[in-house]
């Protein structure tokens, strides 16, 4: 077993032993009751954010590098032969994503390249299942796989008036007349994406492999530039080790790619520089000069460049053959993606559920405490009424009124309060609303098809930016106006009543004003003021448009969900406490009106209620148990889960 897939089972261990600590946490808070909607809410979210965890990793190379066969080495030599078809020439010819999802059969899913005639975005597509042809993947047969794996490297001849419709010719590539035929016929991918829902065990655990066609589909399928690569967890460029950094290498790193986390460099085919003439020393030599060679053109360290043969490897691991596995440097590869890809997907998966978790376990030991404190106010009322008289415990009692009345007049506010608070949701949802975005992508399109000239086109690009961004400003305002007014009522209730409140929880849509730069910024780099605007250009911004729009509507949909769930939660611990406050008192002011009709059940009582203040101390410490174990679990290394894995 490879580092890497070691490393990965040890990460879905670790995930899967966080959802166990949550779920036991979760059952403890429904049995002591202080759990409430909002609260089911956000462990529902935790759950669901655990369980839908991906960690994609995308191959991006010229054809005939050797990516496919990259993936076969790392990924699938235990099943004992090659499951990617990789020969000679382009085997790739569409964006490919192996991932497994238990609510489709196994299968290869294939979207007709006919689609890039329409106005809808690869991801738009996604949800139209009769849009896709899908073939049965028989998983018991290696040749039935492999026979099925090839429908990616299926081409059709097309005109080239078809090829430009679909964005796929450009007249003025000096190098494209070579691919029209004696009768003026074009060759292009019969598909424009295929998926591939396969049980593979690390598939299984929500890894998800991309596999691109050549490099010049990176600046033609908006779906591998504003979507598939940025968003991988790393990308690997692959680079043949005889021929090094070509021209259209240096381009797509420097436009799509570049440095930053879990980008590497893989130097492939160094057994092509293995030379039984050379000593061992002068082909390292060798390898080591190119190695540097090309760290020095992609401005990286050597140590971000990786030389392996994956053929080699292959070989080496399906034959159990260690000199040779060793001697194809994989190993060296597997270790960088594990040591440097799996840990930061840790981190950000803990960053995204600590502040959640925090929340959570503060506001119900909150609950614990406040019901603790009024079981212990209310034997100190109690023992107070031995041996009283009426006239003292009917003072006792309009005193519970009093702090009732005054109680219910600071609710009456909040009614206001509440007002407000809801007219100012609404006005967040009014500006993030999905009506104003439709509307604005449909001005945007006609704004588009109207203009001849590339300054208009880039004009209503430009000018749909600036709505969007105008609406994630507006929206922020309102929510900033909600957490002031929220944070003025939590100090309010917590100093007139005792209530234990902390600060409301913070919310920010500047994550989804960043994402919507970053994707404006990877269409200026597409199409920049000085990009030459060519129709076959035109053609293809058009298309990229579709998918910029698609990429903004799934951020304001994830947007609008989480404003939505927000807004729930941040009233939240304020009612619970309100809920649990109110019945506070009605539970006081009932035990002192039983105590005076009958004299004996005071310390009846008084025994009750210490009972109670005992099972409530046992319930805060098996609650702090189990929020310790969960915080733990979470902090905890992958490492610790290699027994497990």
């Amino acid at each position: 077993m490879s580092n890497l897939v070691q490393k990965f089972q040890e990460y879905s261990s670790w995930r899967s032993a966080v959802m166990l600590a949550l779920q036991r946490y979760r059952t403890c808070i429904d049995l002591v009751q202080v759990s409430d909607p909002a609260c089911d809410q956000r462990f529902s979210h935790a759950l669901a954010r655990l369980a839908d965890d991906k960690l994609s990793i995308a191959f991006v190379a010229e054809f005939s590098r050797g990516k496919s066969e990259l993936i076969n080495a790392i990924f699938f030599a235990d099943y004992g032969q090659r499951i990617l078809p990789s020969s000679a020439g382009r085997t790739t010819m569409c964006p490919t994503e192996l991932m497994y999802d238990e609510t489709f059969p196994p299968s290869i899913r294939l979207l007709p390249i006919e689609t890039r005639a329409e106005a809808q975005s690869t991801t738009e597509f996604k949800q139209h299942s009769q849009a896709w042809t899908v073939l049965p993947l028989d998983i018991s047969s290696g040749e039935g796989m492999l026979e099925a794996f090839k429908q990616v490297s299926l081409t059709k001849r097309v005109t080239i008036e078809d090829a430009k419709v679909y964005g796929l010719y450009d007249e003025d590539d000096p190098d494209v007349s070579l691919t029209v035929d004696g009768d003026g016929m074009v060759e292009i991918s019969q598909w424009r994406h295929a998926i591939v829902n396969f049980p593979h065990p690390l598939l299984k655990q929500g890894l998800v492999i991309i596999d691109t066609p050549g490099l010049n589909a990176i600046g033609t399928e908006p779906e591998l530039t504003l979507n598939l690569i940025p968003n991988s967890h790393a990308v690997l460029f692959i680079l043949a080790a005889d021929t090094g950094v070509t021209k259209s290498d240096i381009e797509v790193w420097r436009d799509h790619i570049g440095g930053g986390p879990g980008r590497l460099v893989v130097l492939n085919k160094i057994d092509s520089m293995w030379d039984e003439l050379r000593s061992a020393a002068e082909v390292e030599q060798q390898i080591s000069k190119q190695v540097a060679s090309v760290a020095h053109t992609l401005q990286l360290e050597p140590s971000q460049v990786f030389p392996v043969s994956a053929q080699k490897g292959l070989v080496g691991k399906i034959n159990h053959d260690d000199a040779l596995l060793d001697k194809s440097c994989l190993p060296a590869l597997e270790n960088a993606l594990s040591n440097e890809l799996i840990p930061s997907k840790q981190d950000i998966i803990r960053l995204q559920l600590a502040s959640e978790i925090d929340d959570l376990t503060s506001s119900r030991q909150a609950l614990l405490a406040s019901r603790a404190r009024s079981v212990v106010e209310q034997l100190v009322e109690l023992k107070s009424l031995r041996g009283k008289n009426q006239k003292i415990i009917d003072h006792m009692k309009q005193r519970i009124d009093l702090e009732r009345k005054e109680f219910d007049a600071s609710l009456f506010k909040l009614q206001a309060t509440r007002a407000v608070f809801a007219r100012l949701s609404a006005e967040v949802f009014t500006s993030l609303g999905m009506g104003i975005l439709k509307k604005n992508v449909a001005d945007t399109r006609e704004a588009m098809e109207a203009s001849k000239l590339s300054a208009g086109l880039r004009k209503a690009v430009k000018d749909f930016f600036e709505q969007v961004d105008g609406s994630l400003q507006t929206s922020e305002q309102k929510i900033e106006e909600i957490s002031e007014m929220m944070g003025v009522m939590y100090r309010k209730f917590s100093t007139e009543h005792g209530l234990a409140l902390s600060t409301p929880m913070p919310f920010s849509l500047s994550k989804y004003q960043k994402e919507v730069r970053m994707i404006e910024a990877l269409y200026q780099k597409q199409f920049g003021a000085a990009a030459l605007m060519t129709a076959p250009k035109v053609v293809l911004m058009k298309k990229f448009f579709d998918s910029i729009a698609s990429r903004v509507k799934q951020s304001f949909l994830q947007a609008n969900r989480d404003v939505e769930a927000w807004l729930k939660v941040i009233m939240a611990p304020l009612e619970a406490q309100i809920g649990e406050h109110k019945a506070q008192l009605k539970r006081r002011r009932q035990s002192i009106e039983r105590i005076y009709s009958a004299t004996d059940s005071l310390e009846e009582k008084l025994q009750v209620l210490e009972q109670m203040q005992a099972e409530i101390e046992s319930q805060k410490k098996t609650l702090s148990v189990l929020e310790f174990d969960l915080k733990r679990t979470i902090a905890a290394e992958i490492s610790a889960f290699k027994a497990a894995a």
